[in-house]
């Protein structure tokens, strides 16, 4: 089934609407021709018709029929009017002559020969037989000419009669053949025309639209290598333009496509400061927990060296101490985990060297146990290992972070499910709980930095907000991706890596 217009290209609609405004302006001007033309040649045949009754008349007039001393018949007897000429039209068509006298029945001439016949210029007259007779005599025409099928060979006649003396009639007409012929014809050269002309147009129409819309595409292509481009992150160098003969204003095309420069040079401008924003921060980022890294450690060493020293020390003095050297790992913890992810986003290369999955799985699901003994910690891996090329440390960490969100968000007794998976070219990591779910409110957002749960998902410790965020950077800088499903009692994290 064809598409409806609305859904036709620019090229079809103009095409469509070229070959319908021709098709129109050839019926109107087509009819208007052979209307005019068939008034015209009717005319023409009325002219013919008081031609051939006047030629039959003597003098130029109509004798009677029947009628003593006046030669009892039509002209002069044998098809020729009273001045010896032949009695056929003057267009050059059959005239018809039939006689009836009062009672109905054919009249005959000075000859004694019946006034029937169908004469040409020729002279040569052929006889209506009595289905012709009766055909004429019921049509009954009047002065004004009326169309007559006569039947047989002869055809269909325009014919009109006169009356004579005595109740006495003339019925003559003329041979409509040639008219209708003519306009046969006329019509099979104007619809012929037509088609001929239809094909013309629709090549030719299509050949110079198709030239015409020609830096439309162009147009086009420009934006769609701009659409392909990557323009979320990073470096982007947006070098694609639209061609000068292209931009004209002057034309409607290159109105669109200076348009589009117009818009590709904003773009490129904002995707320039956007990079530069964020190289700054990026850099800010890293030089800031560089530099944080050294009072950190300073902190932690002097809270250290406090609780080991011999004299008394108050409690207040030692839980605070305590604290000290708690948010200071914390805050260590924030620091490297910040360090990591600026330096994922600089582009850092990370090792490539094959890491069995499987083991670093069972390692990082201890490390969970003993941390959480309250949770059910359980394992799911094939029986052979798994083994995909990458940074053993960092992907020991998207285990070990995925677990740890699984530990702080869900409440004691949650089972937690570790899978590795092998998925044709990709191997999925997945870490599935049985909690109580994450809102779908906070689903589109779970893998940007600082974001946090912690009201939906009854977190028993604090949370840096960056876990999953440092999932989803060190699966992308392994050439993969993340995936979330999740609703109340089932919650699964995914990480896809290429398996080679």
């Amino acid at each position: 089934m064809p598409p409806p217009p609305s859904r036709w290209t620019l090229r079809t609609k103009l095409l469509a609407s070229v070959l319908v405004l021709f098709v129109l302006v050839m019926l109107a001007t087509s009819a208007l021709t052979v209307l005019e033309t068939r008034r015209y040649l009717e005319a023409q045949l009325v002219a013919d018709l008081d031609t051939a009754l006047v030629r039959l008349g003597e003098g130029g007039g109509i004798v009677g029929l029947d009628r003593p001393g006046n030669g009892n018949g039509l002209g002069n007897g044998n098809g020729r009017g009273a001045r010896g000429g032949p009695v056929g039209a003057p267009g050059g068509g059959d005239v018809l002559v039939l006689g009836l006298t009062s009672t109905g029945a054919v009249g005959s001439d000075t000859l004694g020969r019946e006034l029937n016949a169908v004469v040409n210029d020729e002279g040569r007259d052929d006889t209506l037989d009595p289905a012709q007779v009766a055909a004429l005599r019921e049509a009954r025409p009047a002065r004004s000419p009326q169309r007559v099928d006569v039947g047989g060979d002869i055809g269909t006649y325009l014919v009109t009669s006169r009356a004579l003396g005595g109740g006495a009639r003339v019925i003559v007409g003329v041979s409509t053949e040639p008219v209708d012929e003519l306009l046969s014809r006329l019509v099979a050269v104007v619809a012929g025309g037509t088609l001929v002309g239809l094909v013309l147009v629709g090549a030719g129409g299509t050949l110079l639209i198709r030239r015409s819309l020609a830096p439309l595409d162009r147009v086009a292509a420009t934006a769609r290598r701009v659409s392909g481009l990557k323009l979320d992150s990073g470096q982007v160098a947006l070098a694609e333009r639209v061609a000068p003969v292209d931009a004209d204003e002057r034309t409607e095309v290159g109105q669109v496509g200076l348009a589009l420069n117009t818009m590709l040079d904003n773009v490129e401008s904002a995707l320039h400061a956007r990079q530069e924003s964020e190289t700054q921060v990026r850099q800010f980022v890293a030089d800031a927990s560089h530099e944080l890294r050294t009072p950190l450690a300073s902190i932690r060493g002097y809270a250290e060296l406090t609780r080991r020293e011999s004299d008394p020390v108050p409690p207040t003095v030692t839980h605070a101490i305590g604290r000290v050297e708690s948010e200071a790992l914390r805050m260590q913890e924030l620091v490297e985990d910040l360090l990591l992810l600026a330096r994922l986003d600089s582009g850092r290369p990370l090792d490539r060297e094959p890491v069995d999955l499987s083991l670093l799985a069972v390692n990082a699901v201890s490390d969970a146990h003993a941390a959480a003994p309250d949770h059910a910690w359980e394992l799911d891996l094939p029986e052979d290992p798994v083994e995909v090329p990458g940074d053993g440390a960092r992907l020991h960490q998207i285990l070990a972070n995925l677990l740890a969100n699984a530990r702080t968000h869900t409440p004691a007794g949650t089972r937690v499910v570790t899978r590795v998976r092998p998925e044709g070219p990709l191997v999925r990591v997945s870490v599935a709980d049985d909690g109580p779910g994450i809102p779908r409110s906070l689903q589109p957002t779970v893998f940007e930095r600082f974001t946090r749960g912690d009201d939906s998902r009854n977190r028993a410790n604090g949370s840096t907000g960056l876990g999953l965020s440092i999932v989803a950077a060190v699966g992308q800088a392994h050439g993969g991706r993340v995936e979330l499903s999740s609703e109340p009692g089932e919650t699964v994290f995914s990480v896809l890596l290429p398996a080679g």
